[in-house]
């Protein structure tokens, strides 16, 4: 009986020893390491979407309207993404001291800004939006009831960093019309 119950102990030792390691690297824990999240040119679409249908699902679950995607909004997104990566730094002003205002209007935003929310992170867009829901500041800019339209956009540097920028507004704003300033003062007297 026990010479019965070693042979089947080597047996399993021995499966255990030919079955496959689990994939990617195991950290000093024994918890496998994080992987890096590589954005293709092709995913840009999926990840914009997949970012509006879960800011649209927390919107509807806090009783705010859904928000669009605005094309103006992710070019101006994605200028700031390159341009946090270049400084280094995840922060709200360009290297020209530009603020989102100044880089919305460059792109020909009609609407009002309320405001945008930045990352430098490893992270999926999904654990980027979670981790912007768990602070006051950020899930207040996500979820602004006056908000119709969302930009979204990042870079990625070599290494797979991403500094991510989301940038939330309202529709166009109706500009008011500019009256023509008369000059008032006399004219000189004609000679």
């Amino acid at each position: 009986m026990r010479r019965r119950n070693v042979m089947i102990g080597l047996a399993a030792l021995a499966l255990a020893a030919c079955a496959r390691a689990p994939a990617g690297r195991i950290g000093p824990d024994g918890l496998p390491l994080p992987q890096v999240y590589r954005i293709g040119p092709d995913d840009t679409d999926n990840i914009q979407f997949r970012m509006l249908d879960s800011v649209n699902t927390l919107r509807a679950a806090a009783g705010v309207p859904p928000v669009e995607l605005d094309p103006l909004l992710n070019a101006a997104g994605a200028t700031h993404a390159r341009d946090m990566s270049v400084q280094n730094r995840p922060w709200l002003f360009g290297s020209d001291g530009s603020s989102t205002l100044d880089r919305a209007r460059r792109v020909g935003f009609q609407g009002r800004i309320l405001g945008e929310n930045i990352s430098e992170s490893f992270e999926t867009e999904l654990e980027t939006l979670a981790a912007w829901m768990k602070q006051p500041d950020t899930r207040r800019v996500v979820l602004d009831p006056a908000a119709r339209k969302m930009g979204l956009a990042w870079f990625q540097e070599p290494a797979g960093k991403l500094w991510w920028v989301m940038t939330i507004g309202t529709g166009p704003v109706a500009q008011a019309p500019q009256v023509a300033s008369f000059d008032t003062s006399p004219l000189p007297p004609l000679q």
